[in-house]
């Protein structure tokens, strides 16, 4: 009775009562949104590594306050995509060879896991719907379309580690996603090197459906770890700048064509 009667007092006295509290949420959909633009346009090379990111212009091209592009970029920044810096704009993170080294050995290290765990815990559905991505996957390989190939690789690789049926290599692997795609595009302007990993895609495939554990997770980190060598050979090759695939890689809607007039 006593505290009833102190929270009623100190709610007279301006201090509310944890019952008449209102406890505000911060709108999330607008930075999370501008978010998921960005990281597309950087993973797909739109936004060239090293590009200055001008936060007035990008407000202005995709039609938000400042407030929530601040964000966007922070979340951007954690992820190894842009890189910020004191009282200067941010930029488009470079793609540097130490860090694809290192980032082609932990993704290598998770992919092979996920593809031991999912030869084991795959169900026949699971398995009816990887070899209708692979098929997809070759024709656009046979017909020339990168773009369209490069975002089906993208949900195979990601269907196989949600197969494994682990949230914590999910978890891992998906905060990894937006390094590890741009840099897999950048390695398939190599035409050698999308040949090769058609056929390292269908290698994986049989050993999924044999239940090879050992085999499926050897297949896939060797792939994983070949991409990352092919990045480094094109670096290697291209210290003055990264050039991206000419073929269906220039910027493709609105926004894309905004950023190169503003940005």
């Amino acid at each position: 009775m006593a505290e009833r009667k102190k929270a009623k007092t100190d709610g007279k006295r301006g201090r509310p009562t944890v019952a008449k509290r209102r406890l505000r949420l911060q709108r999330t959909g607008l930075h999370e949104d501008a978010t998921a633009r960005l990281r597309s346009l950087i993973v797909r090379g739109d936004l060239a590594p090293g590009e200055p990111l001008i936060e007035a212009d990008l407000s202005e091209a995709l039609g938000i306050s400042r407030t929530p592009l601040r964000e966007a970029l922070k979340l951007l920044a954690s992820e190894g995509l842009v890189e910020l810096r004191l009282n200067r704009s941010a930029i488009i993170a470079p793609i540097r060879q130490d860090e694809i080294e290192e980032l082609f050995e932990a993704v290598s290290g998770i992919e092979r896991v996920a593809a031991e765990l999912a030869a084991l815990r795959m169900t026949e559905r699971d398995f009816d719907k990887l070899h209708q991505l692979q098929e997809r996957m070759e024709r656009l390989h046979h017909t020339g379309k990168l773009r369209d190939y490069f975002e089906l690789n993208q949900q195979i690789h990601g269907f196989i580690v949600a197969c494994s049926r682990n949230r914590a290599l999910k978890a891992t692997h998906d905060w990894l996603l937006g390094r590890v795609e741009r840099a897999r595009l950048f390695a398939l302007s190599s035409q050698a090197r999308w040949d090769e990993s058609v056929q390292e895609h269908r290698a994986l495939l049989a050993a999924l459906k044999q239940r090879n554990a050992d085999r499926a997770g050897r297949v896939l980190a060797q792939h994983v770890v070949r991409t990352g060598v092919v990045v480094r050979e094109i670096l290697d090759g291209r210290r003055d700048g990264v050039k991206q695939p000419v073929n269906e890689v220039a910027p493709h809607d609105d926004l894309a064509t905004q950023q190169e007039d503003h940005v």
